[in-house]
C-alpha cells in the first residue's frame, strides 16, 4: 500500500492557484484510475483506488498547507507504514513551468507543506515535484504562488496533469525515471 498526498489549501477560492497543483494531480490520478469515492478522513480527504497492482491511498489534506504534516502523519500511523511508502505532490518554484521530477528526500526549500511533512515525519520520503517557475524576484514568489493559473496556462496545466495521470502506473511501481521520461515526452507532444 501507498499513500499518495497532493499538496494544497482548501476551498474553492484557493482551487486554481499555483500552490495548488499537487491536489490537482491527485484529482485527475482518482480520475483517470477510478478511484472510489472521497471519504473524510485524517484531516483531508482520502480517496482509495488501485494502479497497476498497487493499492494507492490518495490524500488531500484539509488543514491548510502549512499543517499538511498533521493530515500526512495521521494517515501513515493509522496504516503503519513507512516513509517509502509515502509520495507527496508538490508545486516547485526551481522548476521551469509544467516541467515534472521526482526525487526522494531532500530539504523543503522554503515550502511549508514540505517543511511540515519533515517535522512530523522527517524527509526521507518521495516527491513529485511539479514546476511552477520562479517570479525572478524574492519578494514577487508570495504573490506567485498564490496566484491563479493564468487563461494562457491552461492548456499547459491541463495536458501535464494528464500525462501525470496517463504515467501515474510507473509511479506506482517505483519506477520514478520512467515515470519522468514518459511524462516529458507526453509534454513534447
Amino acid at each position: 500500500m501507498q499513500i499518495w498526498a497532493g499538496l494544497g489549501n482548501p476551498g474553492p477560492q484557493y482551487s486554481m492557484h499555483r500552490h495548488n497543483v499537487g491536489f490537482m494531480a491527485c484529482d485527475v490520478i482518482a480520475e483517470m484510475h477510478g478511484f472510489g469515492p472521497v471519504q473524510k478522513k485524517f484531516q483531508g480527504w482520502v480517496q482509495e483506488g488501485r494502479i497497476g497492482r498497487e493499492k494507492i491511498i490518495l490524500l488531500k489534506p484539509a488543514t491548510f498547507m502549512n499543517e499538511s504534516g498533521r493530515s500526512v502523519g495521521e494517515a501513515m500511523r493509522f496504516y503503519k507504514l513507512d516513509l517509502d511508502a509515502l509520495t507527496v505532490f508538490h508545486d516547485e518554484l526551481d522548476l521551469a513551468p509544467f516541467k515534472v521530477k521526482v526525487k526522494r528526500g531532500g530539504g523543503h526549500a522554503g515550502h511549508n507543506g514540505l517543511r511540515s511533512i519533515d517535522r512530523h515525519l522527517g524527509a526521507e520520503f518521495r516527491r513529485v515535484r511539479i514546476g511552477i517557475g520562479h517570479p525572478g524576484h524574492k519578494e514577487r514568489v508570495h504573490g506567485h504562488v498564490l496566484g491563479n493559473y493564468a487563461k494562457a496556462e491552461q492548456d499547459d496545466l491541463v495536458q501535464m496533469l494528464g500525462a501525470i495521470g496517463a504515467e501515474a502506473e510507473w509511479l506506482a511501481a517505483g519506477d520514478d525515471a520512467r515515470f519522468m521520461s514518459d511524462v516529458a515526452l507526453r509534454m513534447q507532444n
